[in-house]
């Protein structure tokens, strides 16, 4: 028997993490040969702001649970390719830059500077060799390559819109920025409307394929929900009103079967009709209420409950199903940006337009009877939104279901030339232009004689130059065309002098397309490399934050599909597999600056390792989930691998390593390896940690059985080591070091799982008499028919129900039940 010898050295995680820290770099572990893989799978992370001081444990918390994963990969047999970079234009910089009163030119890089050293002491697998950041011209160049590819395309477009436009930001604002009419930044700030000439994406184009191969992606339901309903499909049809002017006002409706009830017609006040709609003594009140329109922001005008306005143009258009004259009307509760930009008002059977007809007392018809009456029988009150009734008032359609009349009056105004079927789309065009400073310029050159000029990919990229005063104003021009010397060039195609376009491009236009450049970040004269990319991309897993799920996978599957119909890629979908991580809250609360509940992670890891850091994050909750931080936690995780270190030093001092495994520990050892592998592989890491935590826990205990004390059997600590390594890796590489191992433990294979070692010895064997379940007696997993009975005849409630009577059939089946009958005569 070998003595066992009790630890000689504690654990310092700061030594061993510095160690190991440096022998990654120096022997390059975590660098991937590109160009040779076997195997190749690309994890990546979403990569940060560095917007702030620094990271918090929200962010470490994100890139850790993507480092398990990878790291896992890695084990088994997979080329991970995990690199990682910073996205570093936009407004979120700038704006913190204003904050902090400096140029964010100086204080972006240092924040790099800063998050880099962070995220290298958290200890993830990175290749830092292809290491990138927005605002390197290096990569920049490319963002201004893509542009130019969609515009030649037809799919970069300048058009004049109306904007979310925040008097503090001094920009546009996307919907979504917008919260109940306030800038998300400036809570405080109230958004309003503006008229602007930008440049667009036309994502619309897309909007269907967007939409279908979200049903191939292996993304969570909720994210593929999230997607589904920004996109906003809408099936129906496109009706024509004739008005007195002789022009028709299109609208569009999912509801064709309820048009017999439309008794006026709404424009969005943007609408180009409104003008040559407008009666000449209604002009001034049409005027004022389209300049009052123009003073709210988008987002504001959808929201449903508020209070019901317009006004009444002075004319009528013709309902195409009834011949009647109905009223026409402006209200900002319709946009441009959504079907037609005008619709059929039907207050019957729309709450909104039922409520609008109250206020303005305009007439209300019944055209839907529904199938549920009231507790008389009398119809319900109005309005009734119902699809299940049958039409009335409603000529030939009368008694039709409404599903049915749908498709009927479709075709019939269709063959009156007064209708076409159609499918809309909730989705509106990309606005990437930003009149800001901290942005990549967008390579457009205006010239009086030759026009709208694309800067000549020669002379790319065109460098974002030095500005003093970066400040935005109300202008909603652009700083840089303040700058003379750069704003004022010669024209591409004639050499006459011209202006540059002084917008940069939105940030999700820097982070639509980062991944791809990642493999070609040493190709400075491709954006990516044809070979590389077809061997590494699409994305083998992503993770990110749910905030990102609609705006961010949508645009970066945009620009995909784009590339991919020019030629330039040969996928169209950038992400095989997605998830969403959760939310560490402190307290019950989320993290944020204003509760002083934010968490930076460099004490916890100065004083408890970044390992221990790492596991106690993991252990919080379901990754996909997230939990709430509490600092009485983390000891638990340090005391299991103080347990693992002594465990490991307490097997290499006795050398016990040639021993068998204890048959308990065996079966214990590939119950767990099951277990750890199908919990990395869900993400749930909280119960992969609890599994190690019980295997430990069985081989310490078998090492004291009967009384008597022997040493840790290193085979039973290899698995497990390699098994903890994607949580703990600097600790396991020293550990299984001393285990004598001279490769990196990342080099190793995962245990593999032998489910004939993973079964107990005791089964539960179900006992019937006459077929009714009487009881239930442990047995040996290969008992016999004749011990079985003899067991089960041992059994007092048995014993009960047999008595004294004879047994005239035994049935058996091994390893789950017997069945006696008896003669109950």
């Amino acid at each position: 028997m070998n003595k066992a010898v009790q630890t000689t050295e504690a654990y310092d995680p700061g030594a061993v993490e510095a160690k190991w820290r440096a022998r990654w770099a120096e022997r390059r572990t975590n660098a991937t040969d590109l160009s040779h893989a076997a195997n190749p799978y690309f994890n990546l992370m979403m990569f940060p702001y560095p917007s702030a001081e620094g990271l918090h444990v929200g962010n470490v918390f994100a890139f850790v649970g993507s480092d398990i994963h990878g790291r896992t990969r890695r084990l088994q047999g997979f080329d991970v390719f995990e690199p990682l970079g910073f996205d570093a234009f936009g407004i979120h910089s700038e704006n913190y830059a204003l904050k902090v009163n400096t140029h964010p030119g100086k204080l972006i890089p240092r924040n790099i500077k800063r998050f880099r050293e962070q995220l290298k002491r958290v200890g993830l697998m990175v290749d830092w060799e292809h290491e990138l950041a927005t605002i390197d011209p290096a990569y920049y160049k490319w963002t201004q390559w893509i542009f130019l590819q969609l515009f030649k395309a037809g799919l970069a477009v300048k058009k004049a819109a109306p904007v979310n436009w925040c008097p503090e930001c001094k920009t546009v604002l996307a919907n979504e920025q917008v919260i109940d009419g306030f800038c998300e930044r400036h809570p405080e700030t109230k958004v309003h409307q503006r008229f602007l000439e930008q440049w667009f994406f036309t994502i619309t184009k897309y909007a269907a394929r967007l939409l279908e191969n979200l049903e191939t992606l292996d993304w969570s339901d909720s994210t593929r929900s999230m997607q589904a309903n920004w996109i906003g499909c809408s099936k129906g049809a496109d009706l024509e009103f004739q008005t007195s002017k002789g022009e028709s006002i299109r609208v569009f409706t999912t509801r064709p079967d309820t048009v017999f009830g439309a008794t006026w017609v709404v424009l969005a006040p943007e609408h180009p009709m409104v003008e040559s709609l407008t009666a000449a003594e209604k002009r001034n009140d049409v005027e004022k209420y389209r300049r009052r329109t123009a003073a709210m922001d988008i987002v504001s005008r959808k929201v449903g409950d508020k209070e019901k306005t317009g006004v009444f143009t002075g004319s009528y258009a013709r309902n195409p199903a009834t011949g009647e004259d109905v009223p026409v009307w402006v209200a900002d509760y319709v946009l441009m940006e959504y079907g037609t930009g005008a619709i059929m008002a039907v207050p019957g059977h729309d709450e909104r337009d039922f409520d609008f007809a109250k206020k303005f007392e305009l007439a209300i018809v019944r055209v839907i009877e529904p199938t549920q009456t009231g507790p008389d029988g009398e119809a319900p009150e109005l309005p009734t939104t119902t699809w299940e009734g049958k039409l009335v008032n409603s000529g030939q359609f009368d008694g039709m279901s409404c599903a049915t009349a749908v498709g009927a009056i479709t075709e019939w105004l269709e063959e009156k030339g007064k209708a076409t079927s159609q499918t809309h789309y909730r989705l509106h065009d990309w606005c990437i232009s930003r009149q800001r400073y901290w942005g990549p310029p967008i390579p457009i050159i205006y010239c009086d004689k030759c026009g709208t000029v694309p800067v000549p990919e020669k002379d790319l990229p065109v460098i974002l130059p030095e500005l003093k005063d970066f400040r935005p104003d109300e202008s909603g021009v652009s700083p840089l065309a303040r700058l003379e010397e750069w704003y004022h060039v010669p024209c591409p195609k004639c050499g006459t002098s011209a202006r540059r376009e002084t917008d940069v491009s939105d940030t999700f236009l820097d982070s639509a397309w980062y991944f791809l450049r990642y493999p070609s970040t040493d190709y400075p004269d491709c954006a990516f490399d044809p070979e590389l990319t077809k061997r590494w991309l699409p994305i083998a897993q992503y993770i990110g934050g749910n905030e990102h799920a609609v705006l961010h996978l949508m645009y970066s599957r945009f620009i995909t599909m784009a590339l991919y119909d020019l030629g330039w890629l040969p996928f169209e979908e950038p992400y095989r597999r997605f998830r969403a991580h959760g939310t560490i809250i402190r307290d019950g609360a989320k993290m944020s600056k204003s509760r002083g509940n934010v968490v930076t992670p460099d004490a916890y890891i100065e004083r408890w390792g970044a390992d221990t850091f790492r596991m106690y994050l993991m252990f919080l909750g379901p990754y996909q989930e997230g939990g709430d931080f509490r600092d009485e936690g983390i000891a638990g995780i340090r005391r299991f691998l103080d347990k693992v270190w002594s465990a490991v030093d307490e097997a290499r001092s006795a050398n016990g390593s040639s021993r068998p495994l204890d048959p308990v520990v065996q079966r214990k050892l590939h119950q767990t390896i099951q277990k750890v592998t199908d919990d990395i592989e869900g993400l749930r890491y909280n119960t992969a940690i609890s599994s190690l935590m019980e295997y430990l826990n069985t081989v310490r205990s078998r090492a004291e059985c009967d009384g008597r004390r022997t040493a840790i059997n290193a085979q039973a600590l290899n698995p497990l080591l390699i098994m903890l390594a994607p949580f703990a890796p600097h600790m396991a590489e020293e550990c299984w070091e001393s285990m004598g191992h001279s490769q990196s433990i990342f080099d190793a294979d995962w245990p593999k799982f032998d489910e004939a070692l993973a079964l107990e010895d005791q089964i539960q064997l179900v006992v019937q008499v006459r077929g009714r379940v009487r009881g239930r007696v442990n047995a040996v997993r290969d008992i016999s028919q004749d011990d079985a009975l003899a067991l089960a005849l041992k059994d007092e409630r048995v014993k009960k129900h047999v008595g004294g009577m004879e047994i005239k059939k035994v049935i058996f089946v091994p390893g789950r039940l017997i069945n006696i009958v008896v003669d109950g005569k």
